[in-house]
């Protein structure tokens, strides 16, 4: 029989899913000349801060500790993972705990670099707008590695990755 590990709490599933939504309600609105662009960003830094803090108060899964290897172990597993013996693991594996950490970074990023462009100091500044610019096509690539991690893992360990994100729970480690 299968046992299950509650593995994402609450606020780690409700904060993901508002992430993805103020993120790409943010990228369609990048050139309407409402404020909606603008107070996305807002929204979306503020729920980056919240994981943030998050990461060093939440649940066990939540925490960076559990889930931030170090380079050597991240190193390992991927020697692991292109040799297609990885091991599965409840959390994130050391890629995908690096991963988020360049998604919550580079979010942060855009963020600031688009609060940078309403203030009266850098409004018009060519460099403010291209870094913008150039770090949402950066958010964009990273999003598009991390779903193709969570789709080959969800097929390589035969688990629904998308679907844990929605319900919380993961199988447990044989």
């Amino acid at each position: 029989m299968t046992r299950w590990v509650r593995v994402w709490d609450p606020l780690v599933r409700i904060g993901h899913w508002l992430l993805v939504a103020g993120v790409v309600a943010a990228w369609v609105t990048r050139h309407s000349t409402s404020s909606w662009h603008e107070r996305l960003g807002y929204l979306v830094l503020g729920i980056v801060a919240l994981r943030i803090v998050w990461g060093w108060t939440g649940s066990t899964y939540a925490r960076f500790a559990s889930f931030v290897s170090s380079p050597s172990g991240t190193f390992n597993y991927a020697r692991q993972l292109i040799a297609r013996s990885e091991p599965r693991h409840v959390g994130h594996n050391p890629l995908g705990g690096w991963m988020i950490v360049a998604l919550l970074l580079t979010i942060t990023a855009v963020c600031v670099t688009g609060w940078l462009y309403t203030t009266d100091r850098f409004w018009g500044v060519e460099w403010v707008e291209t870094t913008h610019s150039m770090l949402t096509d950066l958010l964009m690539i990273l999003v598009g590695l991390h779903l193709c991690g969570v789709l080959y893992s969800t097929y390589r360990h035969r688990e629904n990755l998308i679907a844990s994100m929605l319900h919380g729970r993961k199988r447990e480690i044989d």
